[in-house]
């Protein structure tokens, strides 16, 4: 058996040496597509129950207008939260833009504190509540609105996973190289005085 030279050592380490890298970079940037995927997926959930509770608010108002000498102001400020929710352009990449994240953040929390606003009113008018209507519907924006912090929740552990393995090393390598394909995601905030419980007279 002819013996394998110096030369040929050489060129057999080096060739597994580049199989052995090429195959670790393919392995990390099919982790990070993996995991952005799932980012991805759990924010279409986020949206999906934003959508849910967007589509329960005109049902809602016209319930509540039927409701005399009920507060024309609170179901003014329903209507136009919701109205801007609705304008909002929401870009495919959204959660790797910081701005356009809080814009869109700052948009729903508007709409959740004015229904939070609009329930707690109503409870002055106990005609309104008996409706069966009401109470369907109060019951149904209380579930989304209970699915919302659960989506959002889930959406920043898919985040964070994806963030983590992104900035590890080497990973952080992979995704440098493929920066424009792997942009850092960003993380829904707790709304501004939401460690104070609401006051809520019954």
């Amino acid at each position: 058996m002819k013996a394998i030279s110096r030369t040929g050592v050489a060129t057999i380490t080096i060739a597994l040496g580049i199989l052995l890298l090429g195959g670790t970079c393919v392995a990390t940037y099919n982790k990070l597509v993996r995991l952005d995927q799932a980012a991805t997926a759990q924010w279409a959930q986020v949206e999906n129950t934003y959508q849910r509770r967007a589509d329960l608010v005109p049902n809602l108002v016209e319930t509540v207008k039927g409701a005399a000498a009920f507060e024309r102001g609170t179901i003014t400020d329903v209507t136009e939260a919701r109205s801007r929710v609705g304008q909002l352009a929401v870009p495919k990449d959204i959660t790797t833009k910081p701005a356009q994240f809080q814009q869109y953040q700052q948009a729903q929390d508007q709409l959740g504190g004015a229904l939070s606003r609009l329930l707690v009113v109503a409870e002055a008018y106990p005609n309104l509540k008996a409706t069966e209507n009401f109470r369907d519907l109060q019951a149904q924006l209380e579930g989304t609105e209970n699915r919302i912090a659960v989506e959002r929740m889930r959406y920043n552990e898919a985040a964070r996973d994806f963030d983590t393995t992104r900035a590890s090393f080497p990973t952080s390598i992979v995704a440098g190289i493929f920066s424009g394909k792997f942009p850092e995601k960003q993380y829904f905030a707790a709304k501004a005085g939401s460690a104070e419980p609401p006051k809520v007279k019954f």
